[in-house]
C-alpha cells in the first residue's frame, strides 16, 4: 500500500509548522549560512574568472547571488502564493550552469548572460505550472537517481578540498584537520541528543578550526582588506537585447540545464518533506510545484541582476536530517542572513577564511546522508526489475561520465564539459529510459465523465468493455469496479453531500503485469491527501469510522497500492488492483 506508517524513532525536534525560539532559529540559521555562503560565492568566482571577467563584475555578481539566494530561500520557507515549497530549502548558485554561464560570458559578455538566464527562467515557470503533465517521466525514480548522482558529482570536489592547504603548510595539515572535523561531527551525529545535536555542525567546524590554527591554514589578509559595508552597484552590466547568433546558439543549452536543475529541485523538495515531519506523509506535489516555481523566480532574479542562476541546495535536506529542525522560521532567518551577508563583505571574507579541509570534511557527512536519502526515495516508490535497471544504468552512466571514462574524448568541448557532469548525464539517461518505458507501455483506455455518483453506471460499462477485450474474468472485473467505486467516493470527499459545480473526471485504465491500473484525474479539490487519510483510518477502530473513511477502508482492502498526487490544478489518484490468480 502506498500510504506510509509512522516513522519509528523519528528524531524531528521541530516540524515544518512549529516555531522554535528566536535564539535557536537564529543560531541554526547562522550555521546554515556558514556552510553555504562559500559554495554560493565560489561558484560565481569560478564562472567569472574562467571567462576572464572583470573583478568589478565579480564583486557585483557575488553580492547579487547572495541577495537572490536570500530572497528565494525566504520564499521557499514561507510560500508566497504558489511560489515556494513551505520547507527549508536553501537556494544558491548552481554548479550545473558553470559550463553554459562561462560560454555566455566568454562569447557575449555579462549582458548576454543576464538575458539568457532571465529568458530560460520563463521555461521553468511553465514547467512548474504544468508539472502534472510530466508526472510519468519525472518520477520518484528519476528524482531519487538524480539526488544519488549529486553525491557522485560533488564528492570528488569535496575530497579535493580536504587536500588543499596553503603553500608551505605541513603535509599532514589537511588530513589531520579533516579527520578531527569529521570525527567530532560524527560523534555528535551518532550519539548526541537535544541541544547538543542542533549545534553539532558548528561544534565540528570549530573543533576543526582550532586544530587548523597551529598548521597556519588561516589567512586573515582577505578579511582585513574587505570593507564592512558595501554593494558594488557599478558592476551591473544591464542586458543584451541584440538576440544575435550567440543568444540562439546558447538558449537551448540554457533550457536543458534549467530542466536538469528543475529535476534536482523536484528531488530536493520530495526529500525535504520526508525529513520534516515526525510521521511519514504522502508527498505534497503542490509543495513540489512551489519549489520549482521559486527556483524559476531565483533564476529570473539572477537574470535581472546578471549573476549565475539559482537552484536548491541538496545539503539543506541533509542538515535538516542531522539537526532535526525543519521549522519554516529557521528558513526565513537563513534568507535574512544571506541578504545581510550580501551587504557585509567583511563577514563574507571571515566565513570564507574557514579552511577548505574543515568545510570539506563536514561536507562529506552531508553528501553521504544525501546519497542515502536518494536511495530512500527510489525504494519508497516501489522497486521492480525495470526500475532497478533504470536506476542502475543511469547511476553508472553518470558515474562514468563524471569520471571521464565515457565518450567525452569524442565530444565537442562544450558538450564534453556539460555531459561530464554526472548529474546531467545520469539524469538525462534516467529521463530517456523513463520516457521509453511510458511510450512502450500498454495503451490506456480513457473515459471522460463527471466526478459524481451519477458516473458509476457509466464507469461500470466502461470497465466491463475494457475487461472483455483484456480477457479479465468476471471476478476480476467486479473487484476492479468495486475499487473504482470506492476510489471515486473517496476522491469526491465532502462533495458527495454538497450541491455545487461538479468537477470533470478523466478515468484511464490499462493492464500491467497481472494487475489493472486505474488513474482518476480531476480538477484539484480541497480534500487532503488520500494516502495520509488512509494511514490515519488504518489506525482507527471500525466503530468510529465516518462514511468516507469506510470507503477508504474498503479501498485499502481492494487495492494493491494507492497513490494520490495533489497539484495546484489537478488531483491524480492512481489505484492498482491485482487480478485474481486462476485456480
Amino acid at each position: 500500500m502506498a500510504s506510509q506508517p509512522a516513522r519509528s524513532g523519528s528524531s524531528v525536534r521541530f516540524e515544518a509548522d512549529e516555531k522554535p525560539a528566536y535564539p535557536v532559529a537564529i543560531g541554526l540559521a547562522l550555521q546554515y549560512c556558514v556552510l553555504t555562503v562559500g559554495p554560493i560565492v565560489l561558484t560565481v568566482a569560478i564562472v567569472v574568472r574562467t571567462a576572464a571577467g572583470s573583478e568589478l563584475f565579480l564583486s557585483w555578481a557575488a553580492c547579487a547571488a547572495l541577495m537572490v539566494s536570500g530572497i528565494t530561500t525566504m520564499v521557499q520557507a514561507r510560500r508566497v502564493g504558489r511560489l515556494g515549497a513551505g520547507y527549508i530549502l536553501l537556494m544558491g548558485t548552481s554548479g550545473a550552469f558553470i559550463a553554459v554561464a562561462v560560454a555566455a560570458l566568454a562569447e557575449g559578455g555579462p549582458g548576454m548572460l543576464a538575458t539568457l538566464v532571465a529568458t530560460s527562467a520563463i521555461f521553468q515557470f511553465l514547467l512548474a505550472s504544468r508539472l502534472s503533465l510530466l508526472r510519468r517521466v519525472i518520477t520518484p525514480t528519476v528524482a531519487g537517481t538524480v539526488i544519488m548522482l549529486i553525491a557522485v558529482t560533488v564528492m570528488p570536489l569535496v575530497l579535493d578540498l580536504v587536500e588543499q592547504v596553503p603553500e608551505g603548510a605541513a603535509a599532514a595539515a589537511g588530513p589531520v584537520t579533516a579527520l578531527v572535523t569529521l570525527g567530532v561531527t560524527m560523534v555528535i551525529v551518532l550519539r548526541a541528543a537535544g541541544v547538543m545535536r542542533i549545534w553539532g555542525p558548528v561544534i565540528g567546524i570549530v573543533a576543526g578550526c582550532i586544530v587548523a590554527g597551529p598548521f597556519g591554514l588561516f589567512s586573515w589578509d582577505q578579511v582585513a582588506a574587505a570593507p564592512w559595508i558595501g554593494l558594488p552597484v557599478a558592476g551591473w552590466p544591464g542586458f543584451d537585447f541584440s538576440f544575435g547568433p550567440v543568444f540562439w546558439a546558447l538558449l537551448p543549452a540554457f533550457i536543458f540545464v534549467t530542466l536538469v536543475g528543475a529535476i534536482e529541485t523536484i528531488g530536493d523538495s520530495v526529500a525535504v518533506q520526508r525529513v520534516s515531519w515526525r510521521d511519514d506523509r504522502a508527498t505534497d506535489f503542490r509543495a513540489v510545484q512551489g519549489a520549482v516555481a521559486a527556483d524559476g523566480l531565483g533564476n529570473f532574479l539572477s537574470g535581472l541582476l546578471a549573476t549565475v542562476p539559482n537552484t536548491t541546495y541538496s545539503s539543506s535536506v541533509s542538515i535538516v536530517e542531522i539537526t532535526g529542525v525543519a521549522a519554516r522560521r529557521v528558513g526565513v532567518c537563513i534568507g535574512v542572513g544571506f541578504c545581510a551577508l550580501a551587504l557585509l563583505p567583511k563577514i563574507v571574507a571571515l566565513i570564507l577564511s574557514i579552511p577548505d579541509a574543515v568545510i570539506g570534511a563536514y561536507a562529506v557527512v552531508l553528501i553521504a546522508i544525501l546519497f542515502v536519502l536518494g536511495m530512500r526515495i527510489v525504494v519508497g516508490d516501489g522497486m521492480d526489475y525495470r526500475k532497478a535497471a533504470i536506476v542502475g544504468v543511469s547511476f553508472w552512466v553518470g558515474s562514468g561520465f563524471q569520471g571521464g571514462g565515457l565518450f567525452t574524448d569524442q565530444m565537442s568541448p562544450f558538450f564534453a564539459e556539460m555531459m561530464g557532469n554526472g548529474m546531467t548525464s545520469g539524469g538525462l539517461t534516467a529521463l530517456i529510459l523513463s520516457g521509453f518505458m511510458e511510450l512502450t507501455a500498454s495503451r490506456r483506455k480513457r473515459l471522460v465523465t463527471t466526478l459524481s455518483v451519477d458516473a458509476l453506471s457509466e464507469i461500470r460499462t466502461f470497465l466491463e468493455s475494457f475487461g472483455a477485450r483484456a480477457g479479465w474474468s468476471r471476478e476480476a472485473t467486479e473487484r476492479i469496479h468495486l475499487a473504482s467505486e470506492e476510489a471515486l467516493v473517496s476522491l469526491m470527499g465532502d462533495e458527495a453531500d454538497e450541491s455545487g459545480p461538479t468537477r470533470r473526471l478523466r478515468l484511464s485504465v490499462r493492464s500491467v503485469r497481472g494487475a489493472a491500473e486505474l488513474e482518476f484525474l480531476a480538477v484539484a479539490g480541497a480534500e487532503g491527501n488520500l494516502e495520509d487519510r488512509m494511514a490515519i483510518v488504518g489506525e482507527q477502530s471500525l466503530e468510529i469510522a465516518a462514511e468516507h473513511d469506510l470507503s477508504l477502508r474498503l479501498l485499502r482492502h481492494l487495492a494493491a497500492s494507492v497513490r494520490h498526487q495533489k497539484y495546484h490544478d489537478t488531483d491524480i489518484l492512481t489505484v492498482r488492483v491485482d487480478l485474481p490468480v486462476a485456480a
